[in-house]
């Protein structure tokens, strides 16, 4: 491989690396609403998932750190795809975030190699089985938001599919429109 592909190769994994850092970081944030409004039942799944999404996001930190670059930051704040009041909107809240980190790992996938990409394949794995139990059902791709009749770059739905007002969500880390 020549020097300008090899530097292609790792800016892309890098972007990849930082979207999934990105997305970890939203996770994060949005487990600690979850675990506000959760049910008992459900508590110690809240707590370890959110203590699953604290150490990719700490990985990944190391990650782009490896790749010489700077880890993007948390924001303060993240605008919710809808209000979170009760478990049962909680739960909603758990499945969006496993559904949309997984998006983001099928795309580190992608774009890395070797270790890194088996560690994203991992992940991908991991919230989509934490999606299911979530949502209690699953899709045929997880991660890939075309397949569930979604726009990828912003988790709305697509024209394809039917989608009902509070189904269209700000994806996680940008303003509520």
């Amino acid at each position: 491989m020549s020097g300008a592909t090899t530097r292609a190769t790792d800016d892309a994994e890098v972007t990849a690396l930082q979207a999934a850092l990105a997305a970890e970081h939203a996770a994060v944030y949005g487990y600690g609403v979850v675990g506000g409004r959760i049910g008992e039942a459900r508590r110690a799944e809240a707590r370890s998932a959110y203590d699953a999404h604290r150490a990719r996001r700490d990985a990944l930190a190391r990650g782009v750190r490896d790749l010489g670059a700077e880890p993007v930051a948390a924001s303060a704040g993240y605008a919710l795809p809808f209000p979170v009041t009760d478990p049962v909107t909680a739960v909603g809240l758990a499945a969006e975030l496993e559904e949309r980190v997984a998006g983001v790992y099928s795309d580190l996938v992608r774009a890395a190699g070797g270790a890194r990409r088996r560690e994203a394949a991992a992940a991908l794995r991991e919230a989509a089985v934490r999606a299911v139990r979530w949502r209690g059902g699953s899709v045929a791709f997880p991660g890939l938001a075309e397949r569930a009749g979604t726009d990828p770059a912003t988790g709305a739905a697509s024209a394809p599919a039917q989608a009902t007002p509070t189904a269209a969500a700000a994806p996680a880390g940008t303003p509520a429109a």
